[in-house]
C-alpha cells in the first residue's frame, strides 16, 4: 500500500511538472499555422554574432581618409549560402556624427560555415564612392540591403542610397559579393522617371528554393519584388535592375499590404528579406513597427519593431491570403532592447536556405546583428506573446 501511494505521489509529481513546463514554453501561446515558417530559435549563448569593431580602419574615397567605419554600430543584414557557407552583409555605420541616420552607413561582409561563427572582411564592399551614384548616396552612405541571387550565380542586392535628402531604393548587382556594380535608383526609368525621386527602400525579391538552394525565380513571367515602408507595394522586372511599380485604378502606388491600428503593425509595414515561393503561396517577412499613440497594440512597446508574417496568392501574387495577427519574432533579449533603438528591435533583413535549416539575420535595436534558426524539422511555435506592455 505504500509503494502504490508512493507511485501515485511520484506521478502526480510528474503531471503537474510537465504542466507547469508547458506553461513556460514559448511556443504554446504563439502557435504558427502551417503555411509559415518558423519558430525561429536564438541559438543559446551566441548572439549578437556581429558586433562594432573600432579597430578595423578603410581608406574612405569619400572623406579622403582613413575611417572606423563600423565603429559605432552593426546592424540590419542580408545573407545569401555561396559555397557551402553563409554570407552575411551588415549595415556599419562610422562614428562622424550623433543619431539615427546621421552618420555614414557601409556595407561589410562576414563569412561563416555554420551560420553563427563570422568572419569578417577588414573593409566594406559597398560605400559611398567617387562613382556613378554619387548624387544618391553622399554623405549618408548605403543602408539595409536585401540580396538574393539567380540561378546563374548573379548577386541582386537591393539597397538604400542615402544622400541626407532623399533615401532611394537602388539595385547593384556582383558575381563574387566583393565586387558591386552599382545600377542606381530602381524606378528611374518606370512611367517616364517619375518615380525617380520619390522616397523609398526595402525591396523583397520573390525567390524559391530549388534542389535544396534558394534562387530568384519569376512569377507569372516577369521577376517580382515587394518593397516599402509605409506600406507593402510591388513592382516587376524583366531585367532586376529597372523596376516598374504597380500602380492602382487611380494611377498612385498600389498598396497591398498596409498597417493595422491596434496590432504590432499599426504604424508601419516594411518588408523584410526576400520572400519565398512555396506550395501554399509566396510568402513576406516583414518588419511591423507598433505606434506610439492609442493605436498601438499595449501587448508591446510602443514604436518597438516586431516581425510578421503574409501569405499572398500564387496565381495573384498582389493578393494577400492570409496574415499572422501577433509578431513571429520580437525584441526579447537585452541587446535587442538596448543600443541605438532603445523601444526595442528585431529588424529582419536577411534569411537564407543553408543545410536544410533557415537561417535568420536581423538587426537588434539598430547596434548589433543577431541570428535565430529554423529547423522543419522541429517546427514549434513563435516567440512567447506578452499580456501587457513590455517596459
Amino acid at each position: 500500500m505504500k509503494i502504490q501511494t508512493f507511485s501515485l505521489l511520484i506521478a502526480a509529481s510528474l503531471f503537474f511538472s510537465c504542466q507547469s513546463d508547458k506553461k513556460n514554453e514559448p511556443q504554446n501561446n504563439n502557435p504558427l499555422p502551417e503555411w509559415a515558417l518558423g519558430g525561429f530559435v536564438r541559438p543559446e549563448g551566441v548572439n549578437p554574432v556581429i558586433e562594432p569593431d573600432t579597430t578595423t580602419k578603410f581608406d574612405c574615397p569619400m572623406r579622403k581618409s582613413l575611417i572606423a567605419w563600423e565603429e559605432s554600430d552593426t546592424f540590419n543584414p542580408a545573407a545569401v549560402s555561396k559555397d557551402g557557407n553563409i554570407y552575411v552583409l551588415y549595415r556599419a555605420e562610422d562614428n562622424s556624427a550623433t543619431g539615427i541616420g546621421k552618420r555614414t552607413s557601409r556595407i561589410g561582409l562576414a563569412e561563416s560555415k555554420d551560420g553563427i561563427s563570422m568572419k569578417k572582411r577588414k573593409s566594406p564592399v559597398m560605400y559611398p564612392a567617387e562613382d556613378n551614384a554619387k548624387e544618391f548616396e553622399w554623405e549618408g552612405g548605403c543602408e539595409d540591403p536585401r540580396v538574393a541571387v539567380t540561378e546563374d550565380g548573379t548577386f541582386v542586392m537591393a539597397y538604400t542610397a542615402w544622400n541626407r535628402q532623399v533615401p532611394r531604393l537602388c539595385i547593384a548587382t556582383s558575381k563574387d559579393l566583393i565586387n558591386w556594380e552599382k545600377h542606381g535608383p530602381a524606378f528611374a526609368k518606370a512611367y517616364d522617371g517619375r518615380f525617380k525621386d520619390m522616397a523609398c527602400k526595402s525591396g523583397s525579391i520573390v525567390t524559391k528554393v530549388t534542389d535544396g538552394k534558394q534562387v530568384i525565380t519569376k512569377v507569372n513571367g516577369k521577376y517580382f519584388m515587394y518593397w516599402g515602408e509605409q506600406q507593402v507595394c510591388v513592382a516587376t522586372s524583366d531585367n532586376l535592375i529597372d523596376w516598374t511599380p504597380a500602380l492602382d485604378e487611380s494611377g498612385n502606388l498600389l498598396g497591398v499590404i498596409k498597417t493595422r491600428p491596434g496590432f504590432f503593425d499599426s504604424s508601419l509595414t516594411e518588408c523584410g528579406p526576400p520572400a519565398i515561393m512555396t506550395d501554399k503561396g509566396i510568402l513576406l517577412l516583414y518588419n511591423g513597427r507598433n505606434a506610439t499613440n492609442e493605436k498601438c497594440d499595449p501587448r508591446f512597446n510602443k514604436g518597438a519593431y516586431c516581425a510578421g508574417q503574409v501569405l499572398f496568392d500564387l496565381n495573384d501574387p498582389y493578393k494577400a491570403i492570409a496574415r499572422l495577427d501577433v509578431p513571429f519574432f520580437r525584441p526579447m533579449d537585452a541587446f535587442e532592447k538596448s543600443g541605438q533603438y532603445v523601444q526595442g528591435t528585431v529588424f529582419i533583413e536577411g534569411l537564407t536556405y543553408h543545410n536544410n535549416k533557415w537561417f535568420l539575420y536581423y538587426g537588434c535595436a539598430d547596434s548589433k546583428v543577431g541570428v535565430a534558426v529554423y529547423d522543419p524539422a522541429n517546427r514549434q511555435g513563435g516567440d512567447p506573446i506578452p499580456e501587457t506592455e513590455q517596459l
